[in-house]
């Protein structure tokens, strides 16, 4: 048995579109629903297959659906969530994907009406690259996808949605939202506010009289790539994780002070140990 007859996901985009995507390639989907507010996005999600039909309108699109999956931008999925509520359908599963977990469940499970269910969700993957044709079939194929239940989070809606990732190819983790978001703390948001730190000041170095990113090799181009990423997105990422945002960047701006103070001394001793040390835990990422 499929795990939802009809699915509207609000926000087909990079993430909601690939879900879509791959959840009607392995027949866990009868309808799929879009909801946006592009509407040349949601006819271009059409065109692709990727959904069946749209609705500009959150509350018309979601009515009989028996799962419901957030792609919107952390920061508003409470408000949306609170939009569609009254239109959900008894039994409805909610779900989102967003990358902040501790204040999207705890807004999340007040408002969800008796008979229904939400379950946090964040699959670690992606892109710079955003919209319905950045989506792809096998964007969570091989990665995580960690959910945080709660104890007032239905056994059943758990299990549909820990399906429902593991048949887009995801690992499912469970895990508590605070240790969730001080994690990808680390590993994800901090990422981000170095590469947009370190593209602003190469872009404006003033000591010469040239733009100097004309002149970026491969690393350069590489390390930065996730500055092309949603301004928008980061926006809200920054400001809903920022507790574990700023004790991340200050831990690392202690290893980089300690680093500045290697060159500084022209310690090379310290200098090589240091790239050591960071190699062999740069390797061990399996």
């Amino acid at each position: 048995m499929a795990i939802s007859k009809r699915m509207a996901v609000v926000g087909v985009g990079l993430i909601g579109g690939s879900l879509a995507r791959v959840l009607r390639e392995q027949g866990e989907v009868g309808e799929i629903v879009g909801v946006g507010r592009t509407e040349q996005n949601l006819i271009r999600a059409v065109e692709l297959g990727v959904i069946d039909r749209y609705s500009q309108d959150p509350c018309e699109g979601v009515r009989g659906a028996d799962l419901v999956f957030l792609s919107t931008p952390v920061r508003s999925i409470a408000a949306v969530l609170e939009r569609i509520a009254p239109f959900l359908s008894p039994g409805c599963i909610v779900t989102d994907g967003g990358s902040v977990k501790e204040p999207v469940v705890a807004a999340c499970e007040p408002l969800m009406p008796t008979g229904t269910h939400f379950v946090g969700g964040h699959p670690i993957a992606g892109t710079e690259r955003s919209g319905v044709d950045a989506s792809l079939v096998t964007l969570f194929r091989g990665k995580r996808c960690i959910v945080t239940p709660t104890p007032r989070t239905d056994g059943r809606a758990l299990e549909t949605v820990v399906r429902m990732w593991r048949s887009a190819g995801s690992e499912v983790i469970r895990m508590d939202a605070r240790k969730h978001d001080r994690i990808v703390a680390a590993i994800s948001h901090l990422p981000h506010m170095v590469a947009y730190s370190l593209v602003n000041a190469v872009d404006g170095y003033e000591r010469l009289d040239e733009s100097i990113l004309s002149y970026s090799a491969g690393g350069f181009r590489d390390f930065t790539r996730i500055a092309s990423s949603d301004p928008a997105m980061w926006r809200d990422i920054a400001l809903m994780n920022r507790s574990a945002l700023l004790e991340m960047m200050d831990f690392f701006t202690g290893y980089f002070g300690r680093l500045r103070s290697l060159v500084e001394s022209c310690d090379a001793e310290g200098l090589e140990k240091f790239f050591a040390e960071s190699k062999r835990s740069r390797d061990s990422i399996k």
